[in-house]
């Protein structure tokens, strides 16, 4: 009778909780840092629990409450076994822990738990297909190896863009001058930046590439189409795995979807939930 449920979405621009009681209602919610698994289990056991906390609070519980909480954990890089058995093998403050990946969790959501596909793009960018049986990942293996077309990927390319426009003769583009100065202002300070930058850094610029994506900087326009074409690819993979209708989801979704094939665009459908609310189907 005591339970309480709750559900992390959890990436590497940040962690946010949902906590509800046995009959679903909502009590509170919560945010942290992120929570990808690949910075390592301490760094995103820290951020669900700041999280988590945070969510309890707002329900007016104190984190005296945690043994009481049966946790659903959508986790980026869950998919990567080392780094997933590295997290679990710290003490957990939950009655239940069930860990998945960020996208199986956001897949559940989008379809109520019924089969179906999701492509994400956010700060990475991955496919999920579920049958209703077993899920599946399509990409989304971790920048810069993989994650093609999201927004550490933009990122990225506007920083190589920047970079390389200080060697040429015409002045900077509108969209290279605006990320130099993020930079620092010079190829010599651009590099102790890329040096330490996270995906999550990248992916802050990617707005600056949006922004800037007109006739007059068609720099700023191919990179988006580029991207767009890359999500097209997982829409396709998607698709190929069984999938006959696919949630575009992800902070960079809306800019891109007017960028993707017609071929893309008619499988598209709405979400019907979230990644918080797949998250909480896992308990």
């Amino acid at each position: 009778m005591n339970r309480l449920y709750l559900g992390i979405d959890g990436g590497g621009s940040g962690t946010r909780a949902c906590l509800t009681d046995a009959a679903g209602r909502m009590l509170g919610t919560g945010a942290g840092g992120p929570s990808n698994l690949r910075l390592g289990a301490d760094v995103a056991w820290d951020s669900v629990l700041a999280a988590s906390r945070a969510a309890l609070a707002a329900a007016g519980l104190g984190q005296d409450a945690l043994p009481r909480v049966h946790a659903g954990l959508g986790l980026a890089g869950a998919c990567i076994a080392a780094a997933r058995d590295a997290f679990l093998a710290r003490p957990s403050p939950f009655a239940l822990t069930v860990l998945e990946t960020d996208a199986h969790a956001a897949c559940l959501g989008a379809h109520g738990g019924a089969p179906g596909g999701i492509v994400i793009a956010g700060t990475g960018a991955v496919a999920h297909v579920w049958d209703g049986r077993a899920g599946r990942q399509i990409g989304g293996w971790g920048f810069p190896i993989s994650d093609a077309g999201s927004g550490a990927w933009i990122g990225l390319e506007a920083v190589r863009h920047a970079v390389a426009s200080l060697d040429l003769t015409p002045p900077p583009s509108p969209l290279a001058a605006t990320v130099l100065s993020r930079l620092g202002g010079s190829a010599e300070a651009a590099v102790p930046w890329a040096d330490a930058a996270t995906p999550a850094d990248y992916a802050a610029l990617a707005p600056l590439v949006f922004t800037a994506a007109t006739p007059a900087d068609p720099t700023a326009e191919r990179i988006l189409g580029e991207a767009a074409r890359h999500i097209d690819r997982l829409i396709a993979a998607a698709l190929q795995a069984g999938a006959t209708r696919i949630a575009l989801l992800g902070g960079l979704a809306a800019g891109l979807r007017p960028r993707l094939a017609p071929s893309s665009l008619t499988h598209l459908v709405e979400a019907r939930g979230n990644a918080l609310d797949g998250a909480l189907r896992l308990v």
